[in-house]
């Protein structure tokens, strides 16, 4: 699975910026949406694959602080580039004769600036105040992660702090970004709605269902771990639901904007043609690919 993650995302960053066709701005936030996936699921997965193998389950304190930072960062990254998209999708439907004006590469990469700042400093808070935690002699983390919430439910000293951190970051840097693609859809619903044939809301809507399918993916998972940890008191339950949006979830994503893309299938099979052209010594890439 984690492999296919890898390989998955990997290849969608390949068909994208090889292809001229898809350097757009859809495309461009798909790219850092898969890179991130990438950095996401190696934040956790290959230590929990290192710790099955040598049946040693053991992390030093600096290398669980290292993982929750980077998998808060990349967590709330994730959330914040799939609202950017939602606004792209926004501005394309509902304001299409503006769309390459108002989504030029100097916004494009200013929002993805923005996110990787907001994200890094969200980080930064969350783990500096986490620092001053103190623990008693035996501390074991019933999960495959080091996660914020198990260690400060584990610290022996007043984390109160700690907590109201985590729900402010939580509801801001995780309401904030939901109740944008929540407006930007109901902006697209309604601008499709006002389309006269019915063929051109089907392409307009096409051109959303794939980010549509993602955002549910995302937070109807996230919803499933934090209602099985509220419901449950094992944390048991917690960890395998977590297994949701930190493996499954990453590992889907690719097949979720390929299988039904086109420009995408067709950047890939011109980038495998080729490649294999190249190999073959083809004497005209052109006849080759037809």
């Amino acid at each position: 699975m984690y492999l296919t993650t890898v390989l998955g995302n990997l290849l969608i960053i390949l068909a994208a910026s090889s292809d001229p066709r898809l350097h757009t701005p859809m495309y461009f936030f798909l790219c850092n949406l898969s890179l991130v996936d990438i950095c996401f699921t190696s934040t956790t997965v290959p230590k929990m694959l290192v710790n099955i193998q040598t049946q040693r389950k053991a992390i030093s304190y600096e290398g669980c602080i290292t993982q929750i930072f980077f998998y808060i960062l990349f967590i709330s990254l994730d959330d914040f580039l799939l609202t950017v998209m939602a606004y792209d999708r926004f501005v394309a439907i509902c304001h299409p004769l503006h769309y390459t004006v108002i989504m030029n590469p100097r916004v494009c990469g200013l929002l993805v600036l923005g996110c990787w700042v907001l994200t890094f400093l969200n980080s930064c808070i969350q783990v500096s105040v986490s620092l001053h935690l103190s623990f008693c002699t035996k501390v074991e983390i019933p999960h495959f992660f080091c996660e914020l919430n198990q260690m400060i439910k584990l610290a022996c000293s007043d984390t109160f702090l700690d907590n109201l951190v985590v729900y402010c970051s939580t509801l801001l840097l995780g309401g904030g970004p939901l109740l944008g693609i929540l407006y930007s859809y109901s902006k697209i619903v309604s601008s499709i709605h006002g389309v006269a044939s019915a063929q051109g809301r089907y392409k307009a809507f096409s051109t959303c269902a794939s980010h549509l399918s993602v955002v549910s993916l995302f937070y109807v998972t996230t919803l499933v771990v934090y209602l099985s940890s509220a419901v449950s008191e094992t944390a048991y339950t917690s960890a395998v639901a977590s297994v949701l949006y930190t493996v499954v979830t990453p590992m889907l994503n690719p097949f979720i904007y390929s299988l039904r893309n086109k420009d995408i299938k067709r950047a890939l099979r011109t980038f495998f043609c080729a490649g294999n052209c190249k190999k073959a010594n083809c004497p005209s890439l052109k006849t080759f690919l037809g």
